[in-house]
């Protein structure tokens, strides 16, 4: 869904300056199972994130159905209704439940990263001020940063707004911003979005709040984009 959103935005807004290759999904990878029918046997490991992910169903919607109030005490064995249509499973008889354990998150250690060639054809600044809790790698295609719900989410650079909204699953609140040389910036999970689609924007202005639509914790997902490939946002960013 997400790279037919960038396609329609790019054609939209940027006739004449070339097709860019789209963003695509920028949720991470999961080893949980797609179930086969209406229901889920959780294992140990799973996360309803991962579960929601798997089997193509919102968060939201998965901790509705299964009238969840504290998504971090999953039990091995639990069963989850996957849709409406399939009745609630009975209570289970076993023993006391033994909580699935939940992983902090820490923030990543600082890596010495090479500064890219091209990082000074376009005046960079750093989107939030939080710490990394997720690096750049081939299955994130950008960086973590931890905040507060409500912290600003700053413009990383000159640009237009070629996308504000919430269409695209897994990501929540997401902004794209397009740069000149062919560069393209991602604002993901935001609370609140406060641009719209054809904006002009400047390097450092307020365009969202960092929040936890479609993710485990309050933190924006940041990405760069050099005509259409993920590059490492750290080869970019200035030093801070």
């Amino acid at each position: 869904m997400l790279a037919a959103v960038v396609a329609s935005a790019v054609l939209a807004g940027c006739a004449g300056r070339g097709t860019q290759a789209p963003v695509t999904d920028m949720s991470q990878g999961t080893t949980t199972e797609p179930a086969k029918g209406g229901t889920y046997i959780v294992r140990p490991g799973d996360t309803l994130y991962k579960i929601a992910q798997a089997n193509n169903i919102e968060l939201a919607e998965l901790i509705r159905l299964n009238n969840i109030t504290d998504p971090s005490q999953l039990r091995p064995n639990q069963v989850l209704r996957l849709d409406s249509s399939t009745p609630a499973p009975a209570a289970p008889v076993a023993g006391p439940a033994t909580p699935v354990p939940v992983t902090p998150v820490k923030p990543v250690e600082p890596v010495s990263t090479a500064r890219a060639n091209d990082a000074s054809l376009i005046s960079w600044g750093w989107p939030a001020s939080g710490k990394i809790i997720q690096s750049f790698n081939a299955n994130t295609k950008g960086i973590d940063i931890e905040g507060n719900a409500g912290d600003p989410v700053h413009a990383a650079a000159d640009g237009k707004v070629m996308y504000a909204g919430n269409g695209v699953r897994g990501l929540g609140n997401l902004i794209l911003l397009g740069h000149s040389n062919g560069f393209i910036t991602a604002y993901a999970h935001n609370q609140s979005l406060l641009v719209k689609t054809g904006d002009q924007i400047k390097k450092g202005a307020k365009i969202a709040a960092i929040g936890q639509t479609d993710t485990t914790s309050p933190r924006l997902h940041f990405e760069i984009r050099r005509r259409g490939t993920p590059v490492n946002p750290m080869s970019y960013l200035p030093a801070r």
